[in-house]
């Protein structure tokens, strides 16, 4: 590769890199937005959320176009080429927490008109961990770090132990009748929270991948 077509792909990853750290910016703003909207039963706040989505999905379509773009005209190879492929898969697992975001915002306007409402339990918890675990595993993406993304994956458990816990919870709240409804919402919240975990294990699965050109699973 000469010097000249080098410099053009550099500039063009530095580009993909941007624009996935862009959208995970966008990604954490709408988590945390749409649990505010939870928390504060902030019914403009969530239809915003909700709303906002779709700028998620223009971004992550551009992101993949301008991959699709650096494969045919640079035709990358090795770390190169798991780089701009690792990317593509990484806009889209970010598009899908953002789905989870406003996932979560539309339950919020279906509780819109309930008086009472229970505790959120370790809501506030799964939440705090879910975009600590997006954040790093950007992180290690970006800095192409597979140690921080092997320390970020073994948060996983404790994500799911939450989960767990409050699933337990909130089962015993469904005995009364009053709350079924508001507490399989919260199920739901707390499941989509779950599953953003998740696909930060997905994307730290990608780093290493990216860096070492061995694809290991672990969210079996």
């Amino acid at each position: 590769m000469t010097l000249e077509k080098r410099s053009i792909l550099n500039k063009e990853l530095t580009e993909l890199r941007t624009n996935i750290s862009r959208l995970a910016g966008m990604v954490d703003e709408a988590i945390h937005e749409a649990m505010r909207s939870l928390y504060e039963r902030d019914m403009t706040l969530a239809q915003n959320v909700s709303a906002n989505d779709t700028h998620l999905n223009h971004l992550r379509y551009s992101i993949e176009e301008e991959a699709f773009k650096v494969l045919a005209t640079q035709q990358p190879f090795a770390l190169d080429l798991r780089t701009v492929v690792s990317t593509i898969h990484v806009a889209v697992e970010l598009e899908r927490m953002g789905d989870h975001a406003a996932g979560i915002a539309r339950m919020v306007t279906r509780l819109s008109g309930e008086d009472h409402f229970i505790s959120v339990h370790k809501l506030p918890q799964m939440e705090k961990r879910a975009r600590r675990m997006l954040n790093e595993s950007i992180q290690a993406f970006l800095a192409a770090n597979t140690e921080l993304a092997h320390r970020m994956i073994k948060q996983d458990d404790k994500l799911d132990k939450h989960y767990r816990i409050m699933f337990s919870e909130l089962l015993q709240e469904m005995r009364d009748d009053a709350y079924i409804e508001q507490a399989n919402y919260l199920l739901w919240t707390a499941h989509n929270l779950e599953r953003i975990g998740d696909r930060a294990v997905n994307i730290a699965e990608r780093v290493i991948f990216m860096a070492t050109g061995k694809f290991t699973e672990f969210n079996a």
